[in-house]
């Protein structure tokens, strides 16, 4: 993979290892998770810190992905995220996309080997770059634990196709787009939220 930002440090989380399909170990092995094309996307690690890059931790954490969406199974791997916190998560076998600001999921038909390949071969189709480029271009640059907030949210139709982007903390971002989450899912018809930028 390309513009590498972060590399964890070995395997220190043995027990979450173990529970690994064998070609995620072989990955883990090699690089325990890592950050890649400037934060287009980010493999979590086998580790016990730090918290942004543990899979444990998103999991079976106290804010893990299946305690916060009704979409996703307690059995659902969160192995990565996009650079604005959209999960891909293994179940059975099968990466699937998780929007994180609706809850919907999508099955990828591939299995995790597949994934990596995609992204190597193809990351501009199988990633959202876009806001990591258009963040480059105002001279910054996303560093390790931090995601994009978009503002206003990908979700909301608006008639001005202007939006901001923030860099945050990674565990900051993700509880802000579960609170947005759970506003939609509550909605009734004719219902309307109301969105700060921080959501």
């Amino acid at each position: 993979m390309k513009d590498i930002t972060y590399i964890g440090e070995p395997v220190s989380d043995a027990a979450t290892f173990k529970l690994l399909p064998f070609d995620m170990q072989s990955f883990m092995l090699q690089n325990n998770g890592l950050v890649a094309y400037f934060g287009g996307l980010h493999i979590r690690g086998c580790c016990k810190e730090p918290l942004w890059h543990s899979i444990r931790e998103t999991w079976d954490g106290p804010n893990a992905f299946w305690r916060n969406y009704r979409n996703v199974k307690r059995s659902d791997l969160p192995f990565a995220e996009d650079a604005v916190g959209n999960q891909f998560l293994l179940r059975r076998g099968e990466v699937i996309f998780l929007d994180a600001e609706t809850g919907e999921i999508q099955p990828l038909g591939v299995n995790f080997t597949g994934f990596i390949e995609g992204v190597q071969r193809f990351p501009d189709k199988a990633l959202d770059l876009g806001p990591v480029g258009q963040f480059m271009e105002y001279g910054a640059l996303l560093q390790p634990g931090e995601l994009l907030a978009i503002y206003p949210p990908v979700c909301v139709k608006s008639e001005d196709e202007s939006f901001e982007l923030t860099r945050m903390p990674t565990e900051v971002r993700l509880h802000s787009l579960a609170h947005l989450y759970k506003q939609i899912v509550k909605l009734k018809p004719g219902q309307q939220i109301r969105l700060r930028k921080d959501y």
